[in-house]
């Protein structure tokens, strides 16, 4: 049965570094201290919004997406991503593993977000599933990553694998 085309917007925006005050309490955010930050539209912009613990409501209704998150200290070193190479194939790697199909999926936006493969948009599998139609240039390969978005549960587990994974340190 042949691939069936899907319509899905995908947003190309720029986050803002985080202030380091809450949007809420207006204070300044301490390092280690636990935050949570939202990205709503701001009629043509996108708007990062970071709040403390205390400062925190929930995500609004009309929110793009939320993350919570622990500030880093002033004086901590630079985080770098790995090379994109390392990337790519620690995406091939997850390709058939249905276990891990969530964690494709959010390394296949952060691909796109990087330019390190360009989304040539969306369809439907043989069994109604979404999926993302991704070209690397590099290798010119053409890729597949069933569109998986996480649990609530899964998010902060995904966060610390792939953090720990694909980011290295100045030291």
């Amino acid at each position: 049965m042949p691939l069936v085309s899907s319509a899905i917007v995908m947003l190309d925006f720029e986050v803002q570094r985080c202030t380091r005050r809450c949007a809420g309490t207006e204070r300044e955010l301490k390092p280690g201290e636990t935050f949570y930050s939202v990205l709503v539209q701001s009629g043509s912009d996108v708007q990062r919004l970071d709040y403390s613990e205390e400062g925190w409501t929930g995500a609004p209704t009309d929110a793009l997406a939320w993350w919570k998150s622990s500030m880093p200290s002033l004086d901590a070193s630079k985080m770098h991503w790995a090379p994109s190479d390392v990337m790519l194939r620690y995406f091939e790697q997850l390709e058939g593993d249905p276990a891990q199909a969530d964690v494709r999926y959010v390394l296949a936006l952060l691909l796109v977000r990087r330019r390190i493969v360009r989304h040539e948009g969306n369809e439907t599998d043989d069994q109604g599933r979404e999926v993302m139609m991704l070209y690397c240039p590099r290798n010119e390969n053409q890729y597949q990553a069933l569109v998986v978005p996480p649990s609530a549960e899964r998010i902060a587990q995904i966060q610390q694998d792939v953090g720990r994974l694909l980011f290295g340190s100045d030291e």
